[in-house]
């Protein structure tokens, strides 16, 4: 039993990895593949072992934008003390409505070591944190990988949060298998078409749906413990106006294919663009004027009705 009261040895965990000497075979197998990156989806096939950069912008090196205790997520991740969030610098998505778009797109941040990113989930740690909240992860797998086997040497043990845009290549997600505790990834539309333009992303749908039957298989439905979440997949769905997201098709699909007792986050927060990408679009699709606004009460409400109506029950 941790400090928190929860029984840890009950799940596989990354410190039983890394004291059997797996998780340093995992990290080799990890930086293979920046030879010729194929970390995410996009196979941008550059070498980033010899700093050479494709879609992220990122290096052989993490950049970091932020660290600390956060309470804005969501209550079993952030319980009495926080979630304590890691903010990666730039993204394999470039999401043209980005809350963090000083972070994501434009590359605010630092670039730092990986001993030194074992020393800040450390630091959390000692700050109480309940978990290390590893936020826009998808491109920078090997690095986390290599630091959290550094911090696990440390004394590291509370659990590991994946928190990404669901934009995340299988091979992936299968070498943080046993390390990576609860996997929190948007499922942000139904249609390709709709991602490529405001996402920029090619085949988003498909790569979204396998990566996250991959998560729900290594960890399952969301476990609870003492009101603090220990294991298991969180998934977020950002409401679009004139439901662009495709909720009405994303929502059943994760009940079926999924699980109806997965935990969705319903997410009404979207801040539109301060000018659009493409303003051709709007004389071909005049419905994407809708973007210009914020989403409605109604809008929001459909959506929630959706989710009860495909069996979906915890969260929103």
């Amino acid at each position: 039993m941790d400090r928190t009261g929860i029984h840890r040895k009950l799940y596989p965990s990354y410190v039983t990895l890394s004291e059997y000497g797996e998780l340093a075979e995992r990290i080799e197998r990890a930086y293979a593949l920046l030879t010729s990156c194929t970390v995410c989806p996009r196979k941008c096939r550059v070498n980033r072992l010899n700093n050479e950069r494709g879609f992220c912008r990122t290096g052989l090196l993490p950049v970091i934008s932020s660290f600390g205790p956060h309470f804005g997520e969501e209550p079993p991740l952030v319980g009495c003390q926080g979630s304590g969030t890691i903010f990666f610098t730039f993204c394999n998505l470039a999401c043209e409505y980005c809350q963090n778009f000083t972070i994501s797109q434009t590359g605010a941040g630092e670039t730092i070591s990986c001993e030194t990113l074992a020393g800040m989930m450390l630091d959390l740690q000692r700050q109480g944190c309940h978990n290390i909240n590893l936020v826009s992860p998808s491109h920078v797998v090997p690095q986390i990988l290599n630091s959290i086997g550094m911090a696990a040497k440390q004394g590291l043990t509370i659990p590991i949060v994946y928190n990404s845009g669901g934009y995340d290549s299988v091979d992936t997600l299968r070498l943080l298998e046993g390390i990576v505790d609860i996997y929190m990834p948007d499922a942000k539309y139904g249609s390709d078409e709709i991602a490529r333009i405001l996402s920029h992303t090619p085949d988003y749908v498909v790569s979204m749906k396998t990566a996250l039957k991959e998560m729900y298989r290594q960890v399952g439905d969301l476990v609870i413990e003492k009101g603090i979440a220990v294991r298991g997949l969180i998934i977020r769905h950002l409401v679009l106006p004139e439901n662009l997201a495709g909720s009405d098709s994303v929502l059943p699909w994760i009940a079926e294919e999924i699980s109806r007792d997965a935990y969705v986050n319903i997410m009404d927060q979207y801040h539109w663009p301060i000018s659009i990408v493409i303003p051709e679009l709007f004389k071909k699709k005049p419905e994407y004027q809708a973007l210009l606004r914020p989403i409605t009460e109604r809008e929001y409400e459909d959506v929630v009705r959706w989710a009860k109506a495909a069996g979906l029950h915890r969260g929103f």
